[in-house]
Protein backbone atom coordinates (compact mmCIF):
# COMPACT_ATOMS: atom_id res chain seq x y z
CA UNK A 1 0.00 0.00 0.00
CA UNK A 2 1.30 3.21 -1.22
CA UNK A 3 2.05 6.26 1.33
CA UNK A 4 -0.63 9.30 1.23
CA UNK A 5 -1.78 12.34 3.81
CA UNK A 6 -5.07 12.49 5.58
CA UNK A 7 -5.85 16.20 6.14
CA UNK A 8 -7.95 16.54 9.24
CA UNK A 9 -10.29 19.62 8.31
CA UNK A 10 -11.86 20.78 11.39
CA UNK A 11 -12.61 24.27 9.79
CA UNK A 12 -15.85 23.47 8.26
CA UNK A 13 -18.18 25.56 10.33
CA UNK A 14 -21.44 23.55 9.58
CA UNK A 15 -24.78 24.61 11.61
CA UNK A 16 -27.04 22.21 10.53
CA UNK A 17 -30.75 23.41 10.58
CA UNK A 18 -33.19 21.75 12.88
CA UNK A 19 -36.22 19.53 12.79
CA UNK A 20 -39.15 21.75 12.92
CA UNK A 21 -42.25 19.28 11.99
CA UNK A 22 -42.92 15.71 10.27
CA UNK A 23 -45.91 14.33 8.47
CA UNK A 24 -46.29 10.57 7.78
CA UNK A 25 -48.12 9.61 4.45
CA UNK A 26 -51.65 8.50 5.85
CA UNK A 27 -50.32 4.92 3.89
CA UNK A 28 -47.05 4.94 5.81
CA UNK A 29 -45.07 5.20 2.26
CA UNK A 30 -43.28 8.44 3.05
CA UNK A 31 -41.82 11.02 5.72
CA UNK A 32 -42.22 14.59 5.20
CA UNK A 33 -39.73 16.55 7.66
CA UNK A 34 -39.16 20.67 7.32
CA UNK A 35 -36.76 22.27 8.79
CA UNK A 36 -35.72 25.68 10.71
CA UNK A 37 -34.34 27.03 7.53
CA UNK A 38 -37.02 25.92 5.74
CA UNK A 39 -35.99 23.34 4.13
CA UNK A 40 -38.26 20.21 3.15
CA UNK A 41 -36.93 16.51 2.67
CA UNK A 42 -38.88 12.93 1.91
CA UNK A 43 -37.73 9.81 3.34
CA UNK A 44 -38.91 6.73 1.70
CA UNK A 45 -39.86 3.97 4.31
CA UNK A 46 -39.77 1.43 1.92
CA UNK A 47 -36.05 1.94 0.90
CA UNK A 48 -34.93 1.55 4.32
CA UNK A 49 -35.89 5.33 5.10
CA UNK A 50 -33.25 6.30 1.98
CA UNK A 51 -33.71 10.86 1.77
CA UNK A 52 -35.27 10.48 -1.88
CA UNK A 53 -36.28 14.51 -2.13
CA UNK A 54 -34.71 17.71 -0.61
CA UNK A 55 -36.40 20.96 -1.63
CA UNK A 56 -33.84 23.53 -0.35
CA UNK A 57 -35.24 26.41 1.97
CA UNK A 58 -36.28 30.09 1.57
CA UNK A 59 -35.41 33.12 3.27
CA UNK A 60 -39.34 34.29 3.11
CA UNK A 61 -40.84 30.79 3.87
CA UNK A 62 -40.49 29.57 7.23
CA UNK A 63 -42.56 25.85 7.48
CA UNK A 64 -44.63 25.26 10.56
CA UNK A 65 -46.69 22.23 9.91
CA UNK A 66 -47.08 19.72 6.89
CA UNK A 67 -49.55 17.65 5.69
CA UNK A 68 -50.37 15.27 3.18
CA UNK A 69 -53.79 15.32 1.68
CA UNK A 70 -55.13 14.00 -2.05
CA UNK A 71 -52.96 11.21 -2.18
CA UNK A 72 -49.48 12.21 -2.60
CA UNK A 73 -49.58 15.98 -2.52
CA UNK A 74 -47.28 17.96 -0.09
CA UNK A 75 -48.55 21.17 1.88
CA UNK A 76 -46.88 23.29 3.97
CA UNK A 77 -47.85 26.45 5.94
CA UNK A 78 -46.19 28.91 8.24
CA UNK A 79 -45.45 32.18 9.83
CA UNK A 80 -44.97 33.66 6.42
CA UNK A 81 -49.38 32.76 6.03
CA UNK A 82 -49.19 31.36 2.73
CA UNK A 83 -50.02 27.39 2.69
CA UNK A 84 -47.90 25.95 -0.14
CA UNK A 85 -47.75 22.92 -2.06
CA UNK A 86 -44.66 21.32 -3.00
CA UNK A 87 -43.72 20.08 -6.62
CA UNK A 88 -41.74 16.54 -5.45
CA UNK A 89 -40.71 16.06 -9.15
CA UNK A 90 -39.47 19.56 -9.48
CA UNK A 91 -38.18 20.19 -5.60
CA UNK A 92 -39.64 22.88 -6.28
CA UNK A 93 -42.63 25.16 -4.57
CA UNK A 94 -45.26 24.79 -7.12
CA UNK A 95 -47.95 27.51 -5.85
CA UNK A 96 -48.71 29.12 -2.43
CA UNK A 97 -52.05 30.75 -1.12
CA UNK A 98 -52.94 33.40 1.47
CA UNK A 99 -54.65 31.72 4.88
CA UNK A 100 -55.91 35.14 4.85
CA UNK A 101 -55.52 35.18 8.66
CA UNK A 102 -51.82 36.17 9.31
CA UNK A 103 -49.17 33.72 10.82
CA UNK A 104 -50.27 29.68 10.50
CA UNK A 105 -49.45 27.98 13.52
CA UNK A 106 -50.76 24.87 12.64
CA UNK A 107 -52.09 22.65 9.49
CA UNK A 108 -54.24 19.50 9.61
CA UNK A 109 -55.95 17.30 6.97
CA UNK A 110 -59.27 15.61 6.98
CA UNK A 111 -59.01 11.59 6.88
CA UNK A 112 -60.12 11.62 3.33
CA UNK A 113 -57.13 14.47 2.08
CA UNK A 114 -60.00 16.43 0.56
CA UNK A 115 -59.94 19.47 2.98
CA UNK A 116 -57.20 21.60 5.09
CA UNK A 117 -57.68 23.52 8.29
CA UNK A 118 -55.22 25.71 9.28
CA UNK A 119 -55.12 27.91 12.40
CA UNK A 120 -54.25 31.69 12.68
CA UNK A 121 -52.69 34.24 14.48
CA UNK A 122 -56.19 35.94 14.56
CA UNK A 123 -57.92 32.94 16.22
CA UNK A 124 -59.42 31.97 13.31
CA UNK A 125 -59.57 28.39 12.36
CA UNK A 126 -60.05 28.62 8.30
CA UNK A 127 -61.16 25.56 5.69
CA UNK A 128 -59.37 25.12 2.62
CA UNK A 129 -60.84 22.50 -0.37
CA UNK A 130 -58.39 21.05 -1.85
CA UNK A 131 -58.89 20.74 -5.73
CA UNK A 132 -56.98 19.55 -8.98
CA UNK A 133 -54.20 22.13 -9.45
CA UNK A 134 -54.10 23.71 -5.98
CA UNK A 135 -56.55 24.41 -3.15
CA UNK A 136 -59.39 26.79 -2.45
CA UNK A 137 -60.38 28.37 0.18
CA UNK A 138 -63.92 27.14 1.51
CA UNK A 139 -65.29 28.89 4.35
CA UNK A 140 -64.21 30.52 8.38
CA UNK A 141 -65.03 28.25 11.38
CA UNK A 142 -66.20 30.20 14.65
CA UNK A 143 -63.39 32.78 15.45
CA UNK A 144 -62.15 33.20 19.15
CA UNK A 145 -59.86 35.15 20.94
CA UNK A 146 -56.21 33.55 21.00
CA UNK A 147 -53.42 32.00 18.58
CA UNK A 148 -54.23 28.48 17.20
CA UNK A 149 -51.32 26.36 17.88
CA UNK A 150 -52.28 23.13 16.81
CA UNK A 151 -55.76 21.21 15.76
CA UNK A 152 -56.95 17.80 14.75
CA UNK A 153 -59.43 15.97 12.85
CA UNK A 154 -62.04 13.32 13.88
CA UNK A 155 -61.62 10.69 11.80
CA UNK A 156 -64.79 11.23 10.60
CA UNK A 157 -64.66 14.22 9.63
CA UNK A 158 -67.02 15.83 11.70
CA UNK A 159 -65.01 17.71 14.15
CA UNK A 160 -62.08 19.69 14.98
CA UNK A 161 -60.49 20.51 18.27
CA UNK A 162 -57.83 23.73 18.25
CA UNK A 163 -55.49 24.34 21.20
CA UNK A 164 -54.43 27.63 21.88
CA UNK A 165 -53.15 29.33 25.29
CA UNK A 166 -54.89 28.28 28.25
CA UNK A 167 -57.71 26.31 26.38
CA UNK A 168 -59.03 24.20 23.61
CA UNK A 169 -62.24 23.96 21.83
CA UNK A 170 -64.30 21.50 19.87
CA UNK A 171 -65.44 22.71 16.75
CA UNK A 172 -68.77 21.58 14.91
CA UNK A 173 -67.19 21.30 11.23
CA UNK A 174 -70.63 21.56 9.68
CA UNK A 175 -72.26 24.33 11.68
CA UNK A 176 -68.89 26.05 12.35
CA UNK A 177 -69.70 26.57 15.68
CA UNK A 178 -67.69 26.01 18.81
CA UNK A 179 -69.49 23.32 21.38
CA UNK A 180 -67.17 23.01 23.83
CA UNK A 181 -64.49 25.10 25.17
CA UNK A 182 -62.18 23.45 27.71
CA UNK A 183 -59.64 24.94 30.34
CA UNK A 184 -57.02 23.34 30.86
CA UNK A 185 -55.29 25.09 33.64
CA UNK A 186 -58.27 25.41 35.82
CA UNK A 187 -57.03 22.91 38.76
CA UNK A 188 -53.51 24.53 39.21
CA UNK A 189 -52.59 25.93 41.85
CA UNK A 190 -50.37 28.17 40.18
CA UNK A 191 -53.14 29.47 37.54
CA UNK A 192 -51.23 32.78 37.06
CA UNK A 193 -48.67 31.07 34.27
CA UNK A 194 -49.78 31.02 31.02
CA UNK A 195 -50.59 26.85 29.75
CA UNK A 196 -49.85 26.55 26.05
CA UNK A 197 -51.57 23.61 24.60
CA UNK A 198 -48.73 22.68 22.53
CA UNK A 199 -50.28 19.80 20.61
CA UNK A 200 -53.48 17.90 20.34
CA UNK A 201 -55.20 14.70 19.17
CA UNK A 202 -58.95 14.04 18.63
CA UNK A 203 -59.98 10.07 18.92
CA UNK A 204 -62.33 8.37 17.45
CA UNK A 205 -64.31 7.45 20.54
CA UNK A 206 -64.14 10.94 21.99
CA UNK A 207 -61.10 11.24 23.64
CA UNK A 208 -59.01 14.62 23.66
CA UNK A 209 -55.25 14.15 23.73
CA UNK A 210 -53.25 17.22 24.64
CA UNK A 211 -49.71 17.83 25.51
CA UNK A 212 -48.91 21.61 27.13
CA UNK A 213 -46.29 23.78 28.82
CA UNK A 214 -46.81 22.04 32.04
CA UNK A 215 -45.08 18.94 30.59
CA UNK A 216 -48.45 16.90 31.25
CA UNK A 217 -50.18 14.61 28.36
CA UNK A 218 -54.26 14.93 29.50
CA UNK A 219 -57.16 12.87 28.34
CA UNK A 220 -60.22 14.82 27.94
CA UNK A 221 -63.89 14.17 27.75
CA UNK A 222 -65.08 16.28 25.54
CA UNK A 223 -68.92 15.88 24.98
CA UNK A 224 -68.91 16.09 29.16
CA UNK A 225 -66.19 18.68 29.34
CA UNK A 226 -64.31 16.56 32.34
CA UNK A 227 -60.76 15.27 32.38
CA UNK A 228 -60.84 11.75 32.65
CA UNK A 229 -56.78 11.11 32.90
CA UNK A 230 -53.52 12.98 33.32
CA UNK A 231 -49.28 12.00 33.19
CA UNK A 232 -46.87 14.13 34.36
CA UNK A 233 -44.26 13.15 31.51
CA UNK A 234 -41.73 15.72 32.29
CA UNK A 235 -40.48 18.87 33.99
CA UNK A 236 -40.63 21.22 31.31
CA UNK A 237 -43.07 21.25 28.39
CA UNK A 238 -44.57 19.11 26.20
CA UNK A 239 -44.14 20.18 22.98
CA UNK A 240 -45.47 17.31 20.15
CA UNK A 241 -47.52 14.10 20.33
CA UNK A 242 -48.68 11.57 17.86
CA UNK A 243 -50.86 8.68 17.66
CA UNK A 244 -50.99 5.31 16.27
CA UNK A 245 -53.29 4.34 13.35
CA UNK A 246 -55.29 1.92 15.77
CA UNK A 247 -55.09 4.59 18.50
CA UNK A 248 -53.76 2.19 21.31
CA UNK A 249 -50.09 4.14 21.30
CA UNK A 250 -49.09 7.51 21.55
CA UNK A 251 -45.43 9.01 21.72
CA UNK A 252 -44.64 12.44 22.88
CA UNK A 253 -41.79 14.95 22.70
CA UNK A 254 -40.45 17.18 25.40
CA UNK A 255 -37.90 20.52 25.86
CA UNK A 256 -35.65 18.20 27.50
CA UNK A 257 -34.77 16.19 24.35
CA UNK A 258 -36.55 13.01 25.81
CA UNK A 259 -39.58 10.79 24.13
CA UNK A 260 -41.92 9.02 26.07
CA UNK A 261 -44.35 6.12 24.87
CA UNK A 262 -47.83 5.73 26.43
CA UNK A 263 -50.01 2.34 26.00
CA UNK A 264 -53.33 2.17 26.50
CA UNK A 265 -53.11 -1.35 28.34
CA UNK A 266 -56.18 -3.82 30.51
CA UNK A 267 -56.25 -2.77 33.87
CA UNK A 268 -56.27 -6.68 34.79
CA UNK A 269 -54.99 -9.38 32.76
CA UNK A 270 -57.82 -10.39 30.50
CA UNK A 271 -59.94 -7.59 31.15
CA UNK A 272 -61.67 -5.18 29.07
CA UNK A 273 -61.38 -1.90 31.14
CA UNK A 274 -58.30 -0.10 29.76
CA UNK A 275 -56.11 2.37 30.87
CA UNK A 276 -52.99 4.41 29.57
CA UNK A 277 -49.83 3.84 31.23
CA UNK A 278 -46.33 5.40 30.63
CA UNK A 279 -44.26 2.51 29.63
CA UNK A 280 -41.40 3.36 27.59
CA UNK A 281 -38.91 6.63 28.05
CA UNK A 282 -35.95 7.33 25.31
CA UNK A 283 -33.39 10.45 25.55
CA UNK A 284 -31.65 10.88 22.22
CA UNK A 285 -31.51 14.11 21.58
CA UNK A 286 -30.13 17.05 23.14
CA UNK A 287 -32.15 19.90 22.57
CA UNK A 288 -35.93 20.39 22.18
CA UNK A 289 -38.27 17.48 20.51
CA UNK A 290 -40.40 19.64 18.52
CA UNK A 291 -42.08 17.52 16.30
CA UNK A 292 -42.73 13.65 16.38
CA UNK A 293 -44.66 10.57 13.94
CA UNK A 294 -46.13 7.55 15.21
CA UNK A 295 -45.66 4.78 12.00
CA UNK A 296 -47.21 1.70 12.34
CA UNK A 297 -43.50 -0.21 13.21
CA UNK A 298 -41.79 2.82 14.73
CA UNK A 299 -41.55 5.83 16.72
CA UNK A 300 -40.11 8.25 15.00
CA UNK A 301 -39.22 12.07 16.53
CA UNK A 302 -36.84 15.10 15.38
CA UNK A 303 -35.34 17.49 17.41
CA UNK A 304 -33.77 21.02 17.23
CA UNK A 305 -30.48 19.29 17.75
CA UNK A 306 -30.77 18.49 13.66
CA UNK A 307 -31.03 14.44 14.47
CA UNK A 308 -33.92 12.51 13.06
CA UNK A 309 -34.31 9.66 15.18
CA UNK A 310 -36.38 6.67 14.40
CA UNK A 311 -36.82 3.47 16.57
CA UNK A 312 -38.61 0.39 15.68
CA UNK A 313 -40.96 -0.81 17.58
CA UNK A 314 -39.53 -4.60 18.72
CA UNK A 315 -43.21 -6.08 19.31
CA UNK A 316 -44.66 -4.91 15.97
CA UNK A 317 -41.84 -6.41 14.03
CA UNK A 318 -42.15 -9.78 12.81
CA UNK A 319 -37.95 -10.83 12.64
CA UNK A 320 -35.11 -9.41 13.58
CA UNK A 321 -32.92 -7.67 10.73
CA UNK A 322 -32.00 -4.72 9.02
CA UNK A 323 -35.82 -3.44 9.88
CA UNK A 324 -35.36 -4.04 13.95
CA UNK A 325 -32.02 -1.58 13.89
CA UNK A 326 -32.07 1.93 15.25
CA UNK A 327 -31.93 4.51 13.17
CA UNK A 328 -30.17 8.13 13.44
CA UNK A 329 -29.69 10.59 10.52
CA UNK A 330 -27.26 12.68 12.64
CA UNK A 331 -25.30 14.57 9.47
CA UNK A 332 -26.50 15.60 5.83
CA UNK A 333 -27.33 13.73 3.52
CA UNK A 334 -26.32 15.92 0.55
CA UNK A 335 -22.70 16.39 -0.71
CA UNK A 336 -21.89 19.89 0.80
CA UNK A 337 -18.06 19.69 0.73
CA UNK A 338 -16.02 19.76 -3.40
CA UNK A 339 -12.60 19.08 -3.63
CA UNK A 340 -10.24 20.09 -6.06
CA UNK A 341 -7.68 17.61 -6.31
CA UNK A 342 -5.29 18.97 -8.21
CA UNK A 343 -5.17 22.73 -6.79
CA UNK A 344 -5.40 21.63 -2.87
CA UNK A 345 -8.98 23.55 -2.55
CA UNK A 346 -11.95 22.97 -0.85
CA UNK A 347 -15.42 24.45 -1.16
CA UNK A 348 -17.80 24.67 1.84
CA UNK A 349 -21.64 24.93 0.69
CA UNK A 350 -23.49 26.33 3.24
CA UNK A 351 -27.46 27.22 2.98
CA UNK A 352 -26.36 31.12 1.47
CA UNK A 353 -22.84 31.32 0.59
CA UNK A 354 -19.82 29.21 -0.61
CA UNK A 355 -16.79 29.52 1.05
CA UNK A 356 -13.25 28.57 -0.84
CA UNK A 357 -10.43 27.27 1.10
CA UNK A 358 -6.70 26.21 0.32
CA UNK A 359 -5.74 23.30 2.30
CA UNK A 360 -2.71 23.26 4.35
CA UNK A 361 0.83 21.23 3.74
CA UNK A 362 3.52 19.91 5.49
CA UNK A 363 7.20 18.78 4.90
CA UNK A 364 7.46 16.40 7.39
CA UNK A 365 7.29 13.14 7.42
CA UNK A 366 6.20 10.29 10.02
CA UNK A 367 4.80 7.21 11.22
CA UNK A 368 1.11 5.88 10.59
CA UNK A 369 -1.26 7.70 12.51
CA UNK A 370 1.26 10.36 13.45
CA UNK A 371 -0.01 14.12 13.37
CA UNK A 372 2.26 16.12 11.25
CA UNK A 373 4.02 19.70 11.61
CA UNK A 374 2.46 22.16 9.08
CA UNK A 375 4.34 24.45 7.54
CA UNK A 376 1.49 26.48 5.99
CA UNK A 377 -1.85 26.61 7.46
CA UNK A 378 -5.17 26.38 5.81
CA UNK A 379 -6.21 29.53 3.89
CA UNK A 380 -9.55 31.00 3.59
CA UNK A 381 -9.06 32.32 0.07
CA UNK A 382 -12.67 33.87 -0.53
CA UNK A 383 -16.52 33.70 0.21
CA UNK A 384 -19.00 33.64 -2.48
CA UNK A 385 -22.51 35.06 -1.36
CA UNK A 386 -26.16 34.14 -2.80
CA UNK A 387 -28.24 36.67 -3.96
CA UNK A 388 -31.59 36.59 -3.71
CA UNK A 389 -33.18 34.74 -0.97
CA UNK A 390 -33.64 31.22 -2.24
CA UNK A 391 -30.80 28.70 -0.75
CA UNK A 392 -28.30 27.12 -2.11
CA UNK A 393 -28.87 23.60 -3.82
CA UNK A 394 -25.95 22.28 -4.83
CA UNK A 395 -21.88 23.70 -5.73
CA UNK A 396 -18.88 21.82 -6.80
CA UNK A 397 -15.62 23.52 -8.03
CA UNK A 398 -13.56 22.15 -10.80
CA UNK A 399 -10.35 19.80 -10.59
CA UNK A 400 -8.01 22.27 -11.90
CA UNK A 401 -9.53 25.27 -8.94
CA UNK A 402 -10.38 27.56 -11.70
CA UNK A 403 -14.13 27.24 -11.89
CA UNK A 404 -16.81 27.41 -9.60
CA UNK A 405 -20.22 27.00 -9.97
CA UNK A 406 -23.32 26.79 -7.88
CA UNK A 407 -27.36 26.00 -8.13
CA UNK A 408 -30.70 27.08 -6.87
CA UNK A 409 -34.29 26.09 -7.60
CA UNK A 410 -34.56 28.30 -10.62
CA UNK A 411 -31.02 29.51 -11.69
CA UNK A 412 -27.16 28.56 -11.82
CA UNK A 413 -24.54 30.70 -11.29
CA UNK A 414 -21.17 30.13 -12.52
CA UNK A 415 -17.82 31.85 -11.62
CA UNK A 416 -14.27 32.34 -12.98
CA UNK A 417 -11.63 31.67 -10.12
CA UNK A 418 -8.06 33.43 -10.62
CA UNK A 419 -5.10 32.90 -7.78
CA UNK A 420 -2.53 34.93 -7.75
CA UNK A 421 0.34 36.95 -5.56
CA UNK A 422 -1.64 39.35 -4.93
CA UNK A 423 -4.85 37.58 -3.79
CA UNK A 424 -7.82 35.82 -5.58
CA UNK A 425 -10.18 37.37 -7.87
CA UNK A 426 -13.91 36.11 -9.65
CA UNK A 427 -15.67 36.46 -12.40
CA UNK A 428 -19.20 35.79 -12.90
CA UNK A 429 -19.34 34.46 -16.67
Amino acid sequence: MGEFEVHRVRFFGLVPAGVRCLACHPRGARLALARTDGAVEVYNFAANYFQEKVIPGHEARSVESLCWAAGDRLFGAGLGGDITEYDLSRLSAARGVDGGGGPIWSMAANSSGTQLAIGCEDGSVKIFQVIPGGIQFERNLDRRKGRVLCLSWHPSDTHIVAGSIDFFRVIDVTSGQTVQRIMVNYHVEKAKRECVVWAIALLSRGTVVSADSFGRVQFWDWEQGTLAESHTVSTSAALSLAVSEKEDSIVVGTSTGATYQLQLLPVKLGGLEKRWVRTKPFQYHSHDVRAVAHSPTALISGGLDAQLVIRPLMERIQKKGYDAALRKFTFPHRRLVSCARKARLLLFQFSQHLELWRLGSTEETGKDGEVLPLCRMPEHLVQLKSKGPEHIYCSCVSPCGTWVGYSTACRFQLYRVRCDGDGVSLRKV
